[in-house]
């Protein structure tokens, strides 16, 4: 997305009579509104945008039109390069300090800040097994498995339904997110709620790795507000023959049936030992403090 802005920037001209730092804004909403026509915009996306607008805002009126394109381009840039790039590799560095010999991690889904960890781990010469845990409709589980075999990693694959029976032999649980709300909940790939409170039953440690453009000041106490629905036929399992029917295949049909296809949930602070990011690692509860103190809106 920030690419295409920096393009749409790039390209602008300032109409006759008009201003680039009060034109340019309304420039932009349209094709904020195409992305928002077929995906809710996720809160990362959300703070890009309003960095964006910020920087448009700082501009002053004795500017030239290059020179306030320029100066937008540089600001679209430095934002991907500080805080996703550069944010990455510092959370891949904390991320493979907690990782020792003989450790078994779990993960769930497919995280790519955790796939970096695991790979960069390996290529130092740790010796560890990982557990992928994976679940229907989207089984994106099995790209992440996919790379870490090509990359020469000990991998076990299994459905979220048997995590309980693995868990016992996993020493540390590493995961992803979405977004870090303000009063600490953390908001994934739906399934991963179930893992981290299977770990704490057991006593293991989550640790979340997100980046801080990530964070939203908002507070989310459950899973059905503010969140994102898929295609309910997504959840009917694929027949594998002719004369298999599945019980869900005409669900349409009965009347007090819904299918409910979400595609994250709310994990709460509770079952979060630590959250990794470029700033740190810090407690769930300190999302606040990143907010106000490093990150000024």
């Amino acid at each position: 997305m920030l690419l295409a802005l920096k393009q749409v920037i790039a390209d602008y001209q300032t109409p006759p009579d008009q201003i680039l730092s009060r034109h340019l804004g309304s420039h932009l909403q349209p094709h904020i509104s195409y992305l928002q026509n077929f995906r809710p915009l996720a809160v990362s996306m959300g703070n890009a945008i309003r960095y964006l607008k910020k920087q448009i805002t700082s501009l002053t009126p004795d500017m030239s039109d290059s020179e306030a394109k320029e100066f937008l381009v540089e600001a679209v840039e430095r934002f991907i390069r500080e805080r996703i790039t550069f944010a990455d590799e510092v959370i891949v560095a904390s991320g493979v300090s907690k990782i020792r010999d003989g450790d078994v991690i779990l993960t769930y889904a497919c995280s790519s800040v955790i796939e970096c960890i695991l790979k960069t781990a390996h290529a130092q010469g740790k010796k560890f097994r990982v557990v992928v845990v994976d679940s229907r409709p989207k089984l994106e589980g099995r790209t992440l498995l996919r790379r870490l075999v090509q990359a020469g990693l000990d991998c076990t694959y299994i459905l979220l339904n048997a995590i309980s029976f693995m868990m016992k032999e996993v020493s540390k649980v590493f995961i992803g997110a979405h977004t870090l709300f303000s009063n600490g909940t953390v908001m994934s790939r739906v399934g991963t709620a179930m893992v981290a409170m299977m770990a704490s039953n057991h006593n293991v440690p989550v640790i979340v790795c997100c980046e801080t453009y990530k964070f939203s000041d908002r507070v989310q106490l459950d899973s059905f507000v503010m969140n994102e629905l898929g295609n309910p036929d997504d959840l009917i399992p694929i027949a594998k023959g002719e004369t298999t029917k599945d019980i869900l295949t005409d669900w349409r049909d009965v009347n007090p049936l819904k299918l409910l296809n979400l595609y994250y949930d709310v994990t709460p602070k509770e079952y979060v030992r630590v959250v990794i990011t470029e700033v740190g690692m810090i407690p769930c509860t300190s999302v606040p403090v990143i907010l106000r103190e490093y990150l000024p809106q």
